[in-house]
């Protein structure tokens, strides 16, 4: 076996899921279990929540180690169970290691694992109107928020458009929904803005988030742990500077303030 192609493999796994939202256990377990088979006597494997460390040694041969600075962040659940699979096949022995590199690659490729445009737009459409009636809110709700949730979506569009940061990305998305929500209850003022608003800002929280940092520090990966959760933290302070800021200019525009 090519040890250089495992441990490409093995890393990549890692990334992989590490980027897509796996908790820090369970990135590491998978990457143990392809490590498995290597012939090297000593593996070991280090995951933080925005680095992957990974070496070989054996007495008899030269040592391997590679290091991956891991940045992105999103959710994927999909994702993770493709590299579970890659792994498992692997492990068992029914592909080889160039296969499983190779899988891996097409994994990593956006347009595999990603969904369209309007797939996404109608996720936050279905979500932002759906809520509403969990909420208490009318019919009229229902039809509101699924109307903010359409400009989230563009609002996510323009945002990834800009490449804003994760700060300004949600901040921005909060602002629009909450400006928007609230131009339409000016208009219909049967309307509920107060359910609108919390409905329309659900896809925005950082629900799976903040369950992966809990898991971390449940399973003493305390550094990743913390990590997450001041990332949950800084998205949540996002979502609510931005329902502020469109409250304020929404109000400002109608003589709110005067």
């Amino acid at each position: 076996m090519n040890e250089k192609t495992l441990l490409e493999a093995v890393v990549l796994a890692g990334e992989l899921m590490l980027v897509s939202g796996a908790e820090i256990y369970r990135v590491e377990d998978t990457m143990n279990h392809m490590l498995k088979r290597s012939e090297y006597e000593q593996t070991e494997t280090i995951v933080y929540g925005t680095g992957i460390f990974v070496t070989l040694s054996d007495p008899n041969k030269e040592p391997l180690t590679r290091v991956k600075r891991v940045a992105a962040r999103c959710t994927s659940i999909n994702r993770i169970c493709l590299v579970n699979d890659v792994s498992r096949h692997f492990c068992e022995g029914k592909i080889t290691v160039e296969e499983a590199l190779k899988q891996l690659q097409e994994i990593q490729a956006p347009t595999t694992i990603q969904y369209d445009w309007l797939t996404q737009g109608l996720g936050y459409v279905g979500v932002s109107a759906f809520f509403a009636p969990m909420f208490g809110g009318s019919l009229g709700d229902f039809l509101a928020a699924a109307v903010v949730g359409v400009c989230l979506a563009i609002a996510v569009w323009i945002g990834k458009a800009l490449k804003f940061n994760d700060f300004c990305f949600n901040a921005f998305g909060a602002f629009v929904l909450a400006f928007s929500a609230m131009t339409i209850c000016h208009s219909y003022p049967v309307l509920n803005s107060d359910t609108i608003i919390v409905s329309a800002v659900m896809p925005l929280v950082p629900g799976v988030t903040f369950t992966t940092a809990i898991r971390d520090t449940l399973n003493g990966d305390y550094a990743a742990g913390s990590a997450r959760i001041l990332e949950a933290i800084v998205v949540g302070l996002a979502v609510a500077f931005g329902v502020g800021a469109g409250l304020l200019v929404a109000r400002s525009m109608e003589g709110g303030l005067l």
